[in-house]
């Protein structure tokens, strides 16, 4: 036996220790592992995504997924390397259809949302200009709680806080006032 051909097998004997090890949960093999490969990784996925940060992402997830996955490994059916750019390819895809996603969302939002052209909601001011009228009408207290509920859309209990005035007193001065309003507004329709 020669001298390259004993190195050979040292290799090899070598190589199938690290395997063993990796597949058996020995964290210092999975560091081996990874200051061997990741930068063959690392680079793969540079020249796919272009990215440097999606580049790292895919690295670090390309050995989580190795490292979680170590009992599906055979040495016999193919290298670690090759086996780490088998997983390191599907994390590279999942990253280019997450990328086609984001871009078919950001133009759907684009061409169904631009900015002039979002509806605002219809006004019908003789609505408001009446309802202001009304609230005149009131006292000066549930005069303060419907406005507060009416036009800055305030809880009861926000209400409350707001004029430190208890929580059914503010529910009593709503509901007496909004009956008052629809016995005016009722008779005001009445007459016109």
């Amino acid at each position: 036996m020669t001298g390259g051909e004993l190195m050979g097998e040292e290799s090899a004997r070598a190589e199938s220790a690290l395997d063993a090890r990796f597949r058996a949960g020995d964290e210092s093999a999975l560091g081996e592992i990874y200051r061997r490969w990741s930068p063959v990784v690392y680079t793969f996925a540079l020249r796919s995504l272009g990215d440097r940060a999606d580049a790292e992402d895919v690295t670090q997830k390309t050995f989580v997924s190795a490292w979680t996955s170590r009992a599906t490994f055979d040495s016999s059916k193919a290298q670690l390397s090759t086996w780490l750019i088998a997983i390191a390819k599907r994390r590279i895809a999942d990253t280019h259809e997450a990328r086609a996603r984001i871009r078919a969302l950001h133009e759907q939002l684009q061409r169904t949302a631009a900015a002039d052209e979002i509806p605002g909601p219809e006004i019908d001011l003789s609505e408001t200009i009446l309802l202001a009228r009304e609230l005149e009408c009131l006292e000066p207290d549930a005069r303060r709680v419907m406005r507060l509920a009416f036009f800055d859309d305030l809880t009861h209990q926000e209400i409350s806080d707001r004029l430190h005035m208890p929580l059914g007193t503010v529910k009593s001065h709503i509901r007496r006032s909004l009956l008052r309003m629809k016995a005016r507004l009722e008779v005001s329709h009445v007459a016109s």
